[in-house]
C-alpha cells in the first residue's frame, strides 16, 4: 500500500458508504441512523489504479468526556494521527454545521493533508452545501455521492499527486535500510494436503465470538498492546466485525473482534441484526473461533449456541473463560467449568479451556499455544495405513452390529480432507449403522490421533460392486444361435 486515507467527519454524512465503494465490498455496516459505526475499520481500497489503504472512522463528536461519544472522538482523532490523507466529508444537503466548522479546526492542526468531500452533492439539492463549503478554508470542495459513484474521478485526480510523493519518500526510504524478504513458495511447489503454518501473506484467520460484554475488544487489545478497538463497561458497543493483523509473539494472526450475540428473540434492533449477521460471517470466513466466557455467568444457554454454531460450521474451537482475575475460588471453580464442559458441549469434547483475564494479561500466552495447537489439529492428515490398522483393531474390540442377521461389514477407511479433517468409510449397508457406532468411531479417531476439539466429519459411504457383467442377463453365443437354428430347421 502506498498511503493510508482516513474518512473523517460528522455522524451520518456517507463515510461507511463510500468505505464500501472503495473496498469494493459491504463490509461496513450503512444505515440511516447515525454512529453506526464506532470502531476503525481498514480496507484495501481501489480507485483506478491506485492502490492505498482507507480508514472507515466513527462520526466526529463534540463530546470531549469519558462518555462512549467522548471515547468515539478520541478513536478517530487516533486515525487522524495515523493516516497519511484525510478526506473530510461534509453533508451538501444539509449545508455546513457549527460541528463542522469545529472539526475543520481540529484537521487543521493535526492532518498533514486534509480532502473536503462534500457527499450527496448529486442534482441541484446540494449546491448550496457544495458552495458553503469553501468557508471552512480548506480549499476546492469536491463534488460527490457515494451512493451513486460519482466524483471518484476528481478524487482520484486530487489523491494521485500525493500517492506519487509517498511512493518516492518509501522508496528513498528502501535504498537506505536493507531488507531481507522471504520469496513464498508458489501453489506448485505446495502439497495442498500439507499442514501450511501461518505466514504474513497468509495469518491465520482467528474469530473472537461471546455474549456482549465477555470482554472481546478489551482482550484482543491486550493482545496487540494498544487501545485498537473501542471498550467500555456498556454492553453492546462493538457493531462491525473489526480485523485487526498483528503478529503474536511470531505466531502471525488476523484477528477478527465481533459484536456480541444474544437471543434471538431479544435481537429487534435492524443494526444489532446487521451486526451480529456480521459476527456470523466471520466465524464462517475464521480457522479458529475462539467463544469467550464470563466467569461470573459461563456456558449459558447463548454461550452454548454460539459454541455449536463455530463446531456445525466446521471451525477449530478454543473456549476462553475471562474476567478470571475476579474468581477467589479458582481450583472449584475450574473443576465445575470441565465438567460442565464435558456434559454441556459432548461435540467439542477434548476442545482446550483457557482461563484468561483481558483486563491484567494473565493467561494470554497459554491461549495463543491452544489457539496455534488448534490450527495445527485442524489441519492434521493420517495416512491410508495407519487408518486401516486402527479400523481394523476398533472392529475387533467392539464389532459392527448385525441387524437381520447379518454383520455390517467395514472393509476400508481413508482420510478425503482436512480443515476440518474429514473421513470415508466404505461399508455394506450404510444406512443400517446405527449413529452410535459412528460416534464410537469418531471418538476412537479424537483419542488415538490426538485430535480433541476439532470438528471432525465421518461418512459411511457403500462400496460399489466393480463387476461389469452383474444384474446382466445370461445370453447364448451366436455361434451357438446358429447351430441351434439349422438343427431345428432339419
Amino acid at each position: 500500500m502506498s498511503f493510508t486515507l482516513a474518512i473523517v467527519g460528522r455522524p451520518n454524512v456517507g463515510k461507511s458508504t463510500l468505505f464500501n465503494r472503495l473496498v469494493g465490498k459491504r463490509l461496513a455496516l450503512v444505515d440511516d441512523q447515525p454512529g453506526v459505526t464506532r470502531d476503525l475499520r481498514e480496507g484495501e481500497a481501489r480507485l483506478a489504479d491506485l492502490r492505498f489503504t482507507v480508514i472507515d472512522t466513527a462520526g466526529l463528536e463534540e463530546a470531549t468526556d469519558e462518555s462512549l461519544q467522548g471515547r468515539m472522538r478520541r478513536l478517530t482523532e487516533r486515525a487522524v494521527d495515523m493516516a497519511d490523507v484525510c478526506l473530510f466529508m461534509v453533508d451538501a444537503r444539509a449545508g455546513i454545521l457549527p460541528a463542522d466548522m469545529i472539526f475543520a479546526e481540529i484537521l487543521r492542526k493535526r492532518a498533514t493533508h486534509v480532502i473536503l468531500g462534500c457527499n450527496k452533492a448529486e442534482g441541484k439539492a446540494g449546491e448550496v452545501g457544495v458552495l458553503d463549503a469553501y468557508s471552512l478554508g480548506l480549499g476546492e470542495p469536491l463534488r460527490l455521492s457515494a451512493e451513486h459513484g460519482e466524483g471518484m474521478e476528481d478524487l482520484y485526480e486530487v489523491l494521485m499527486p500525493l500517492a506519487d510523493q509517498f511512493e518516492a519518500a518509501a522508496a528513498l526510504a528502501d535504498t537506505e535500510v536493507e531488507v531481507d524478504v522471504e520469496v513464498p513458495q508458489t501453489d506448485d511447489d505446495v502439497d495442498p494436503d500439507a499442514y501450511r503454518p501461518p505466514t504474513h501473506a497468509k495469518p491465520l484467520q482467528v474469530a473472537v465470538v461471546g455474549r456482549p460484554n465477555a470482554g472481546k475488544s478489551t482482550l484482543i487489545n491486550k493482545i496487540i498492546g494498544e487501545d485498537r478497538l473501542l471498550t467500555g463497561p456498556e454492553a453492546g458497543i462493538t457493531r462491525d466485525a473489526i480485523s485487526v493483523r498483528m503478529d503474536w509473539d511470531g505466531l502471525p494472526m488476523r484477528m477478527f473482534d465481533t459484536a456480541g450475540m444474544r437471543k434471538r428473540a431479544k435481537v429487534q434492533d435492524k443494526v444489532e441484526k446487521m451486526s451480529v449477521s456480521d459476527g456470523v460471517r466471520a466465524v464462517k470466513f475464521a480457522e479458529v473461533v475462539v467463544v469467550l466466557l464470563d466467569v461470573g455467568i459461563p456456558f449459558e444457554q447463548q454461550d452454548l449456541r454460539i459454541a455449536d454454531l463455530a463446531e456445525r460450521e466446521g471451525r477449530a474451537v478454543v473456549v476462553a473463560v475471562n474476567k478470571w482475575d475476579l474468581e477467589d475460588e479458582k481450583q472449584i471453580k475450574m473443576k465445575e467449568l470441565r465438567e460442565s464442559f464435558e456434559r454441556l458441549l459432548p461435540q467439542l469434547r477434548g476442545a482446550p479451556l483457557v482461563t484468561v483475564s483481558a483486563k491484567t494479561g494473565r493467561g494470554l500466552d497459554r491461549l495463543r499455544g491452544a489457539i496455534e495447537k488448534a490450527h495445527e489439529v485442524w489441519n492434521r492428515r493420517v495416512s491410508t495405513a495407519r487408518l486401516n490398522n486402527w479400523l481394523t483393531a476398533m472392529m475387533e474390540a467392539h464389532p459392527p452390529p448385525a441387524p437381520s442377521g447379518r454383520r455390517i461389514k467395514l472393509r476400508y477407511m481413508t482420510q478425503v480432507k482436512t480443515r476440518p479433517p474429514g473421513f470415508v468409510v466404505m461399508c455394506s449397508n450404510p444406512e443400517k449403522l446405527p449413529e452410535s457406532y459412528s460416534r464410537y468411531l469418531v471418538n476412537g479417531l479424537r483419542e488415538d490421533f490426538d485430535m480433541p476439539g476439532t470438528p471432525i466429519r465421518l461418512t459411511m459411504r457403500s462400496q460399489a460392486d466393480k463387476n461389469p457383467y452383474k444384474n446382466k442377463k445370461k445370453s447364448t453365443p451366436s455361434r451357438l444361435r446358429k447351430h441351434t437354428g439349422n438343427k431345428l430347421k432339419g
